[in-house]
């Protein structure tokens, strides 16, 4: 239910397709704004994403590269622990980091050694302390059990093969109660075939989106309750017609899970 593939690409293809991508974008960031996972009518840039621009004083403007902004969704409280999937060139840690405060942390964790070099310059230049920025898959992120209190991720889990596995995970870190709060991009109806084998619309958030009563039901297989998804906005390109970005809530239960 939650692997969105076609047998005439493989895994391996689609891994590689995403990380060419993002290298590229890590190479490119700082000198142009449009280096984000999506185009278009799905993304834009932090202030037309819902971005206060108080919040963003004094981080670089090319640390975003999402289509929405679950950092405000999270409702972080100082002191707490939040996690960033797939966390890119730093924005929403950067901004997690400074909601929390100093006896908080925000984590990031991102596969690419390139985009986390990007990473740690952002948070260098905004003088930043309580970020830390982890090397590592969003299905296999090195952090003990029940130790975050909120989860976050922009325009990432589509990116992932099989979404199962990333589910169960942020279950697995946060804390009993703990909250995950996502924007991403979703599938409003089926998909054409033709667009789930195309390489470079895996890499553009397009081909490995989840319809949405997809996205509800592998959150709750992998335990979350209160599961919410609200379509923010619908995306169009050319022939690319059913998919939309979306905010996505959900809580861990404070007992059972």
């Amino acid at each position: 239910m939650t692997t969105t593939s076609d047998r005439s690409t493989t895994a391996p293809d689609r891994q590689a397709a995403v990380d060419a991508h993002y290298r590229e974008a890590a190479e490119r960031i700082g000198r142009t704004a449009s280096d984000g996972c999506c185009t278009g009518a799905c993304c834009g840039d932090a202030t037309s994403l819902g971005y206060d621009p108080t919040d963003l004083a004094g981080l670089p403007a090319d640390a975003s590269l999402g289509c929405g902004n679950p950092y405000l969704m999270a409702e972080l409280r100082p002191g707490e622990r939040v996690l960033d999937l797939g966390s890119g060139a730093g924005l929403d840690v950067l901004l997690s980091a400074r909601r929390v405060g100093p006896d908080g942390v925000a984590y990031g964790v991102d596969r690419l050694p390139e985009m986390l070099a990007v990473a740690r310059a952002n948070q260098a230049a905004a003088g930043i302390g309580n970020a830390v920025f982890l090397e590592g898959s969003i299905d296999g992120v090195p952090l003990p059990d029940a130790s975050l209190d909120a989860i976050i991720s922009n325009c990432v889990i589509n990116l992932a093969d099989d979404k199962g596995p990333v589910f169960a995970e942020a279950f697995r870190l946060l804390r009993p109660g703990g909250r995950l709060a996502v924007s991403d991009v979703v599938a409003t109806r089926p998909l054409p075939p033709w667009l789930r084998r195309d390489l470079a619309a895996w890499a553009s958030c397009a081909a490995g989106a989840l319809e949405v009563g997809e996205y509800r039901d592998g959150l709750q297989a992998a335990g979350f309750r209160e599961v919410e998804v609200e379509i923010a906005s619908p995306y169009t390109a050319g022939s690319i017609v059913g998919l939309a970005s979306a905010y996505i809530r959900a809580r861990r239960p404070e007992t059972g899970g």
